[in-house]
């Protein structure tokens, strides 16, 4: 075993635990700047008033968990490099990046036809989004 791979094997669990550290740091610095209204957090308060975005938590944290999803595949594949594409059932060649792309496109089209068909509760199409990236990563 080369002292390149011995080297990368020691390192990607330090990788993953500063990403996911970074990940609940920031988590928790918005959380901490969220607006208190009669004694309550509002969670969908704006973070910023005044600001030239009306950045409330939710939109945040949805765009702090993509960063972070790219991060850890960043870390994923430094542990693991991917190698050679496949083909899944899709009948075209994709990488690991390939079909996380896929996954988060495929996830924002199923969150905004449950906004159209059922409503503005996500938790079931987050649900379903989560199977569907499952799918894709062993499928595609």
């Amino acid at each position: 075993m080369t002292t390149a791979v011995t080297n990368r094997n020691r390192r990607w669990p330090i990788a993953l635990i500063v990403v996911l550290s970074v990940y609940l740091a920031a988590v928790v610095l918005l959380a901490a700047r969220l607006p208190v209204k009669d004694g309550v957090r509002d969670w969908y308060a704006s973070l910023f008033p005044g600001g030239w975005m009306a950045w409330s938590f939710p939109g945040a944290l949805f765009f702090l968990t993509i960063f972070a999803i790219i991060a850890l595949m960043a870390v994923w594949e430094y542990a693991r490099p991917g190698g050679s594409p496949r083909v899944g059932i899709l009948r075209f060649e994709t990488t690991r990046g390939d079909r996380l792309f896929i996954s988060l496109l495929g996830s924002a089209f199923i969150h905004l036809a449950w906004l159209g068909a059922v409503g503005a509760n996500l938790w079931w199409a987050t649900l379903l989004s989560l199977v569907y990236a499952l799918a894709v990563f062993r499928l595609v």
